[in-house]
């Protein structure tokens, strides 16, 4: 059973129907290496379904949706309520505020819907109108990631390796051979899977050091 068909099943064969919200940005601290002073990424990239939000759009969400009054939840067409995992608003904000490239790499089969789902979604504790517009680049559609990581070079000229993406999905390692680390989610992301996907990457990529040239480690001592 792939991890996908695994999530299908709990979800609508078991009932679960739990919605998450998310907490307003203000009451989630920053990721500690946000504030450490070493090296961060320039872009850091979110799949959607079960990173973001706890769904698969194109099999758990029936149109047409429409957003709940607080706009921390959409509702579809049966009832169902969606939303962001409680740290996102928080982990969207620490990354704008670093000035760090935001993109989503999805390959759901409903790309219209996902976007409608990020435009209706409103990001607690921020100056932006909804979700979609904290995102700088958006490759959203079926087929391989590897396709979508190339088209978000293009978009944003920055490189494979001062990349960082989260993804739920073990299959999606395959953008490691572009030089993209990724870091697999495995409740939807949190300040706890921020860090420790910054930490694999500096680890892998050799940026331990601080612009002057000391580490973590040695400042200690």
């Amino acid at each position: 059973m792939t991890r996908r068909n695994a999530r299908t099943s709990a979800s609508v064969l078991a009932g679960d129907t739990t919605t998450t919200t998310s907490a307003p940005a203000q009451a989630i601290t920053p990721p500690s290496t946000f504030t450490d002073g070493l090296p961060l990424p320039r872009k850091i990239v979110f799949d959607l379904d079960y990173t973001l939000w706890n769904c698969w759009c194109d099999t758990h969400v029936t149109p047409p949706i429409k957003r709940t009054a607080d706009g921390l939840t959409i509702t579809d067409r049966r009832g169902q309520s969606f939303g962001f995992y409680p740290d996102v608003a928080g982990v969207l904000r620490w990354i704008k505020s670093q000035g760090i490239i935001l993109g989503a790499a999805s390959r759901t089969h409903t790309p219209e819907l996902a976007r409608e789902m990020l435009s209706l979604l409103k990001v607690p504790g921020t100056e932006a109108k909804s979700a979609l517009s904290m995102f700088d680049h958006l490759e959203i559609y079926p087929g391989s990631k590897v396709t979508h990581f190339e088209k978000l070079k293009k978009k944003s000229g920055i490189q494979h390796e001062e990349v960082l993406f989260f993804d739920d999905e073990s299959r999606n390692r395959n953008v490691e051979s572009l030089g993209v680390v990724m870091y697999l989610v495995r409740d939807g992301v949190s300040r706890e899977e921020v860090d420790a996907g910054v930490r694999i990457w500096r680890e892998r990529k050799g940026r331990t050091k601080r612009e002057g040239g000391i580490d973590a480690e040695e400042e200690s001592e």
